[in-house]
């Protein structure tokens, strides 16, 4: 009963969580974290790949591809003028913590796609493909709110187009799809189980990393958060994730893959976007957008966002 309503995989984070608060010297290695990282968006992409492989899985890829990308162009908006108006932030800093809240987190979805697969509800492979593709337009958007804002961009389109289409998550993401869909059955043969059998006890590992981060990420930056940005943090995710859940419904995905697509539209990156924002908007505060997404919203997601996107896309696909 508690294992359906709370995950192993949410539990390990809690633990995490919880131990870094509690000031406790649990640490996971930081060359494991990164390397369960790479392990974990090969995964998804392999599995997405492989799935898009079987005949005919293809064919409704290409509607929820536009949808995505176009989710992720235009949430940045509404979270911009929520944050301006708001909040108080300058507008560098609202227009970087903007690119976060349109953009994805690979972790947010591999744990949403665990608990889909621990309850066994199927969903459309290519959803890895949109993950992937959902992980820049949303840069690109913060950076002309900034720009009409008075702002100057730095790095040059040339340097900021190298950081954003060869970031690592999306290459390897999108390789790794592209490998699975070429190998077919025979990659689904030989990586099975490797894709499958370690993707949960891996998961939990992560989990905890990054319940350890989070907390402690929270704790050192507490005094620079106000009221207005944490409802902020907890409110845009419920935003983003009502317009993720009408795109899927759109899309005519699955319930499963509407539960995702919601779940991508409730997200926040804290690993692409930061670099990209360093590079393009350096007087933002860091600080500030890298809490935000990753001490606040994160957390929510994990703990009560993904349950509620999973519950809704059910209850509306019903």
């Amino acid at each position: 009963m508690l294992t359906d309503l709370l995950p192993p995989p949410v539990l390990f984070f809690a633990l995490g969580f919880a131990a870094a608060m509690l000031r406790s010297d649990l640490a996971v290695p930081e060359a494991l974290a990164k390397t369960l990282s790479l392990y974990l968006m090969m995964a998804i992409g392999l599995k997405g790949g492989m799935a898009v492989a079987q005949p005919g899985a293809a064919g409704a890829m290409l509607p929820a591809l536009l949808l995505g990308i176009g989710l992720s162009a235009l949430m940045p908006v509404p979270a911009y003028a929520l944050l301006r108006a708001g909040t108080g932030l300058d507008r560098a800093t609202a227009a970087a913590v903007s690119a976060h809240y349109g953009s994805v987190s690979v972790v947010t979805y591999a744990a949403a796609a665990g608990q889909l697969a621990a309850a066994g509800i199927e969903y459309e492979g290519f959803m890895p493909a949109v993950l992937a593709a959902m992980e820049t337009p949303a840069i690109l958007t913060a950076l002309l709110l900034a720009r009409r804002g008075g702002e100057r961009t730095t790095g040059g389109p040339r340097a900021l187009a190298h950081e954003v289409l060869l970031n690592g998550s999306v290459v390897l993401l999108l390789g790794a799809f592209a490998i699975g869909w070429l190998g077919g059955p025979a990659a689904e043969r030989q990586l099975g189980p490797f894709v499958t059998g370690l993707f949960p006890g891996a998961l939990c590992l992560f989990l905890l990393e990054m319940g350890l981060t989070a907390a402690r990420r929270l704790r050192d930056r507490a005094g620079s958060l106000n009221a207005r940005l944490v409802g902020f943090a907890v409110v845009m995710p419920l935003i983003g994730g009502a317009a993720g859940l009408g795109c899927g419904l759109l899309a005519g995905l699955s319930p499963g893959g509407t539960g995702l697509m919601a779940v991508l539209g409730a997200s926040a990156s804290y690993i692409a976007v930061p670099a990209a924002m360093r590079m393009a908007l350096p007087t933002a505060d860091a600080g500030i957008y890298v809490t935000l997404s990753l001490a606040v919203t994160f957390p929510f997601n994990i703990l009560a966002g993904i349950p509620l996107w999973l519950w809704a896309a059910r209850a509306v696909t019903a």
